[in-house]
């Protein structure tokens, strides 16, 4: 049984450390404007600094140019492929054709995976990608379980597949779409989507010999997000995606927190480890428990099992998970009393979870004192007034650097 690689989103150098303490094998990230999600950026002396730091692990980081390039970018593409050359990036993630031309021309040692945003849905389509240069493939979500199957059995053995595993879902077509554009002036194909679909919307019914009489529809209280989806979670399937022979599982997100990137890949690397140590045994319940303690949104298998699921659909539109939330980072372990960096309000009596890398299991206590760090005096509540708002507390096991600890409401 191959071990598939686990690949995480890291839209900062912090989220590509957190996403390699916690299991990913590799991590993605975009550069500038010519992602699709610029505001997810990483500057080059970043992008230096997270290459340098995931190689001397063993670990690897592929970057994005696949915006759907008009020709007065291309002199900025030339320029890009050049740095992430010399930076020794793994490979670059790319949707456009043009684009393909100008790595093969200018770095053709640079691997190139095409991007799902290019719509991949057949072998046929794949093999075109691989005599062009591709060597990975980065499948559309809309297939289900059995095309992914077909397409892995009609593809040269050499030719890698990737696909998404868990994290948002675009209403539009494998992301193509304009309303954004549309909208609020920003162009999701060129990385500067303002998610339209995630906004709440009123629906009015007017007479068409009666302008003027709008009247509005309230079906229920859940009828304003119309085009607002659940989150894609595959967790219940990942023993048929390892049994499939699939490169490597995506995880999507370069725009949510080093928290988010931390939990999410915790859960998808001991699911991994598990099932190939002890397939019969997959129990994916216990790790769903831990991704509905960080979710946002609904969960769904949009069309993985079944091309005609109709649970996709995020009726009530929220944005936040009602039991948990982000608690803090540890900054330094101390037997007596730790450093950790805070990022939602803390009070003595809270109750925590620590999240132990490679643990899917957590270690709970409770806040029982809490220390000012720069006077050392008993404090009962802290909030985050600033970037790095630190405390000190007593953790209940030895933590190490950058491990993350929950907070339940």
């Amino acid at each position: 049984m191959n071990k598939p690689e686990l690949l995480a989103p890291a839209g900062s150098f912090e989220k590509a450390k957190e996403a390699f303490i916690y299991g990913a094998d590799a991590v993605y990230c975009g550069t500038g404007a010519l992602s699709l999600r610029s505001r997810a950026e990483v500057n080059n002396e970043e992008l230096a600094k997270t290459i340098e730091y995931a190689h001397s692990l063993g670990k690897k980081v592929y970057t994005t140019i696949n915006i759907y390039a008009p020709d007065n970018v291309y002199d900025d593409i030339k320029e890009q492929v050049k740095m992430l050359d010399k930076l020794r990036v793994d490979a670059i993630i790319v949707s456009d054709g043009g684009v393909v031309d100008i790595i093969k021309e200018i770095a053709p040692n640079i691997p190139i995976h095409i991007s799902t945003q290019a719509n991949t849905l057949s072998s046929h389509t794949a093999k075109f990608w691989q005599k062009n240069g591709a060597s990975r493939i980065i499948l559309s979500r809309e297939m289900n379980k059995n095309d992914i199957k077909n397409l892995i059995n009609n593809i040269p053995k050499e030719l890698e597949t990737e696909i998404f595993i868990h994290g948002a879902i675009c209403w539009a077509y494998s992301g193509r779409c304009y309303l954004s554009d549309f909208l609020a002036n920003r162009n999701a194909n060129l990385g500067d989507c303002a998610q339209s679909c995630r906004w709440a919307y009123n629906v009015y019914l007017e007479e068409k010999n009666n302008p003027g009489n709008i009247m509005p529809i309230e079906d229920d209280q859940n009828g304003t997000y119309i085009l607002s989806s659940k989150d894609l979670c595959l967790i219940r399937r990942v023993p048929d995606i390892i049994d499939m022979g699939i490169t490597s599982l995506k995880i999507e997100g370069r725009l949510k927190s080093e928290y988010y990137v931390a939990s999410i890949v915790n859960v998808y690397r001991n699911a991994i480890d598990d099932y190939i140590k002890d397939p019969k045994n997959y129990d994916y319940k216990k790790y769903l428990s831990e991704l509905n303690k960080v979710k946002t949104r609904g969960l769904t298998e949009f069309f993985f099992e079944d091309k005609n699921n109709k649970d996709y659909q995020e009726y009530e539109g929220k944005q936040y998970n009602p039991e948990y939330e982000y608690g803090a980072q540890v900054i330094e372990y101390n037997e007596n009393k730790s450093t950790i960096k805070i990022g939602n309000k803390l009070t003595v009596g809270d109750k925590m979870e620590i999240l132990i890398p490679n643990k899917i299991e957590v270690k709970e206590f409770t806040i029982d004192k809490m220390y000012d760090v720069e006077t050392d005096e008993e404090i009962e509540t802290v909030n985050p007034g600033k970037l790095d708002q630190s405390v000190k507390i007593k953790l209940p096991i030895k933590c190490k650097e950058g491990w993350m600890i929950r907070r339940k409401k």
